[in-house]
């Protein structure tokens, strides 16, 4: 198994949400590389799915590719926060639900190429649905949509989100009857 050892660590950038560090790293063939990781505290991705198929998305202004995307219901982890509580309280600011049963689906790491952010996802059942609670700079709309459909939103590439895709591939293959390993 190719490993790689940090050799120097430097932070670059302390931003809001994420800071930068340049490393350099010793090869396993011994040689040094550079290094640059976007230190991110990590996040949660909860669908909530209904008895009838239906799953519960937000739809809102991305600023970095300048348009909406329909995504899953999702944030930051707060410092020392348990990943389940955070897509409970997450679940219940964007969307106002609750659910009686929330179930992991395991993580995922959205860009390990260059970023150190492990993303939760879990899938919520036994809805019930009331008002949500957005925080104060967070403009969203709440769309129901069947499960089914959003799978081929994804697959024809309608849906783009990539924590969505992950969540809902991992919800529908639990959901039918598969297994998943967490």
């Amino acid at each position: 198994m190719f490993t790689e050892k940090q050799i120097t660590s430097k932070i670059v950038y302390n931003g809001i949400v994420v800071n930068v560090r340049r490393d350099t790293a010793e090869l396993h063939n011994g040689n040094a590389a550079n290094r640059e990781v976007v230190i991110h505290p990590g996040g949660v991705v909860i669908l909530p799915v209904d008895d009838m198929g239906n799953a519960y998305v937000v739809r809102q202004f991305r600023y970095p590719p300048m348009k909406p995307l329909l995504e899953a219901c999702a944030g930051k982890l707060e410092k020392g926060e348990d990943p389940k509580a955070a897509a409970v309280r997450e679940l219940y600011e964007e969307t106002g639900i609750t659910a009686a049963e929330i179930i992991g689906l395991g993580i995922s790491y959205p860009s390990p190429g260059y970023c150190d952010e492990v993303n939760y996802h879990y899938l919520a059942k036994e809805l019930t649905v009331g008002t949500p609670h957005p925080d104060e700079d967070e403009f969203l709309t709440v769309e129901k949509v069947p499960l089914s459909e959003l799978l081929q939103m994804a697959a024809n590439g309608e849906l783009n989100d990539g924590k969505t895709i992950v969540t809902l591939f991992r919800a529908d293959r639990l959901l039918n009857g598969g297994q998943i390993t967490v």
